[in-house]
């Protein structure tokens, strides 16, 4: 078994992956769908605008959104695996 020292690191370290995946995909929709790939996005057209500009203007809130309900249901898993939900 783990000792508690270990078991704070596992836990901690387990919650900088999940904190680093959200902030990429959040950065990968918001800036590189929004700004960087707008361009290459321009040709497809979601509710009569282009992707690109869709991404910038409702995509990215809508990631940031779901992104925030995922965290909080990883975190709840996690805890449970580590024997720290309330």
């Amino acid at each position: 078994t783990m000792d508690d020292k270990e078991k704070a690191k596992a836990y901690w370290s387990a919650n900088l992956r999940l904190i680093y995946g959200c902030l990429a995909v959040w950065a990968t929709v918001s800036f590189g769908f929004g700004i960087l790939l707008r361009s290459v996005l321009s040709g497809i057209s979601v509710g009569g605008a282009d992707l690109g500009f869709w991404f910038a203007q409702q995509g990215s809130i809508l990631t940031f959104v779901f992104l925030i309900f995922f965290y909080a249901w990883k975190m709840n898993r996690l805890d449970q695996k580590f024997g720290l939900e309330e």
